[in-house]
C-alpha cells in the first residue's frame, strides 16, 4: 500500500471524555466509514459522536490530496443543506424576538410580491417546502441579484394550494431565509453570526469564511477535480455554512440540551408541522418516530422525498420526541447529522466528496445503534 493510501485510511482519534465502550465504538465507526472511502473514493471523512454530553472524534484520510493535509476535527467542511437548520434557527430567533411570524405572508417584507400567487403562502410554508411546488434548484436564468430574484417569484405559478404538497426546494428555503433577514433588518450572514453561531459557541463555523480560517478549509472533490462552492443566489441561506466536526457535534449537543438563553430558539426548530410518509417536516430538521428502523430512515431520505412532490398533511404543531436528521451536499462535499434528544446521543459525518445519501444514512445509523447500548 502506498504512503498516500495508508494516510487515507489512517485514523486519528481524539477523545475528549472516555466512553465506557470506546473500543467497540471505534470498531463500529471504522467498519462504517472505511468501506465508504474505498467504494466512493472519498478523500477524507470526519466523524463526531456524542452520548450524555461526552464527545469523541474519528478522523480519516485527507482534507487536500494535493497538499496531503490530514483531516482533523478542526477541518472545515461545506455542510450543504445542513445549513438549512442554521437558517431555521435564525428564523426561530426572529420569531422569539417578535420580529417575524410564521403566519406572515412575504409581501409584509417584500411589498413587490403583493397580489402574486406566491403571496398566498406564508413564511411557514416556505420554511417547510409546502408553498405549492417550487423546484429543487433555481432556474439557470435566475441571476444572483435582487431584480432577477423578484422577477422569478413574481412570475412563479404553484402546482397546488399552500400546505398540500411538500417539494424539497432551495428557492423555497432561500426565500424563507431572505424574509428572516428582512424581518430582522440585518444582513443575512451577519445576523447568522451574531444571533446563532456566536451564541452557540461555534468558533469555527462560518457563512463567509475569513482569510484566517482558509488554511483549515478542505477541498471538495468532484471526480478528480478539487472544488468549492460558488456564491449563487440564496447560497448562504440554503447550503453556505462551513463548519468542523468539533463545532457540529457542539451544535448537536446544543440541540439536545440547549443553554437557557437558546432553549426557546432551539425548541422552535424542533416543532413538526407537516407529515409526509414516515417523516415530519419541521423548520430545518426532519423528524422521525423513535426508535426508527434503518429502512424507515432510508425511506425518509429517499430520492422520492428529495426530487419529487409528495402529498403532505398538516399536523398539530408541537415538539416531537424522536429522531432528528438532515443531509447536505454541495458539488464536492457530503454531510449527514442525526440525533435523539431523549437519549442524548448524536452523530455527525462530514466528507469532502458528495457520495450517495443511503451510504451516509447506513453509516450513521450503525454508529447511532452502538451509542444506544
Amino acid at each position: 500500500m502506498s504512503t498516500l493510501s495508508r494516510m487515507a485510511f489512517a485514523i486519528a482519534a481524539c477523545c475528549c471524555t472516555p466512553f465506557a465502550y470506546a473500543a467497540d465504538l471505534k470498531t463500529v465507526v471504522d467498519q462504517a466509514v472505511q468501506p465508504i472511502m474505498q467504494e466512493y473514493d472519498v478523500p477524507g471523512i470526519a466523524v463526531a459522536v456524542t452520548a450524555d454530553g461526552k464527545t469523541r472524534f474519528f478522523n480519516y484520510g485527507l482534507a487536500s490530496r494535493e497538499q496531503k493535509t490530514p483531516v482533523s476535527e478542526n477541518t472545515l467542511f461545506e455542510l450543504g443543506s445542513v445549513s438549512k437548520t442554521f437558517t431555521a434557527t435564525l428564523a426561530a430567533y426572529a420569531v422569539a424576538q417578535g420580529k417575524l411570524s410564521l403566519d406572515d405572508h412575504p409581501s409584509r417584507y417584500m411589498p413587490q410580491l403583493k397580489g402574486t400567487p406566491v403571496d398566498n403562502a406564508t413564511v411557514l410554508h416556505f420554511g417547510t417546502y409546502t408553498a405549492g411546488g417550487f423546484p429543487l434548484q433555481l432556474p439557470e436564468a435566475v441571476q444572483n441579484n435582487e431584480r432577477s430574484m423578484l422577477a422569478y417569484f413574481r412570475d412563479w405559478q404553484p402546482k397546488a394550494a399552500p400546505g398540500k404538497l411538500r417539494e424539497y426546494s432551495n428557492p423555497s428555503l432561500g426565500l424563507f431565509g431572505h424574509l428572516t433577514a428582512l424581518a430582522l433588518k440585518e444582513d443575512f450572514a451577519e445576523a447568522m453570526q451574531k444571533h446563532v453561531i456566536s451564541p452557540l459557541g461555534l468558533n469555527n463555523t462560518y457563512v463567509r469564511v475569513p482569510e484566517s480560517a482558509m488554511p483549515n478549509y478542505a477541498w471538495g472533490y468532484d471526480k478528480d477535480k478539487p472544488v468549492r462552492m460558488q456564491p449563487d443566489l440564496f447560497a448562504e441561506q440554503t447550503y453556505g455554512v462551513r463548519s468542523t466536526s468539533a463545532d457540529m457535534i457542539r451544535y448537536v449537543q446544543a440541540n439536545i440540551d440547549p443553554q437557557a438563553s437558546m432553549r426557546p430558539i432551539i425548541a422552535g426548530t424542533h416543532v413538526g408541522y407537516f407529515r409526509t410518509g414516515l417523516m415530519t417536516q419541521g423548520l430545518g430538521w426532519e423528524q422521525f418516530a423513535y426508535p426508527t428502523s434503518l429502512e424507515h430512515l432510508l425511506e425518509g431520505n429517499s430520492p422520492e422525498m428529495l426530487f419529487k412532490a409528495n402529498a403532505t398533511k398538516r399536523v398539530t404543531s408541537q415538539a416531537e420526541s424522536g429522531l432528528y436528521d438532515k443531509t447536505g451536499s454541495t458539488r464536492g462535499f457530503g454531510a449527514y447529522v442525526l440525533f435523539v434528544p431523549e437519549k442524548k446521543i448524536g452523530v455527525v459525518i462530514l466528507a469532502n466528496r458528495n457520495y450517495p445519501i443511503p451510504a451516509r444514512v447506513k453509516a450513521a445509523h450503525a454508529i447511532l445503534t452502538q451509542l444506544e447500548q
